[in-house]
């Protein structure tokens, strides 16, 4: 009789392995749908923010998390100046920024400058 209960209790520990298997699968599928629908897209707003404020440059029109719109005046690395209305200027730290509604066009560089100057020389030649 000994003989008989040790391989029911070894035919139970096999399938105990499976069973444990079975009932972690659904945690599993949960985990893979949370990340999915949840945590992977809240990662690539999260990347997208910080290009956004990265680049914020000075005329750039914005919209702060209070809900205030101006336009940067000076840019400093933490913080940014932002003129409100004609003589209101208020300090906001960069990451504050929810929104960018208009952007000026990049400053082309001096060095660009003078190589356009160096070609109307040449084609008036």
């Amino acid at each position: 009789m000994p003989a008989i209960l040790d391989s029911v209790t070894l035919a139970a520990a096999g399938g105990g392995m499976g069973g444990l298997m079975i009932q972690l699968l659904p945690f599993i599928l949960i985990f893979v749908v949370f990340y999915f629908l949840l945590i992977r897209p809240q990662q690539q707003r999260v990347k997208k923010h910080r290009e956004m404020v990265e680049s914020l440059r000075r005329g750039d029109e914005v919209v702060t998390s209070g809900g205030l719109i101006g336009k940067i005046t000076r840019v400093a690395d933490n913080e940014l100046t932002v003129e409100l209305a004609q003589g209101v200027r208020v300090k906001v730290v960069r990451h504050t920024i929810s929104e960018v509604r208009a952007r000026t066009e990049p400053s082309r560089s001096r060095r660009a400058d003078n190589d356009d100057d160096d070609s109307d020389e040449e084609a008036r030649s």
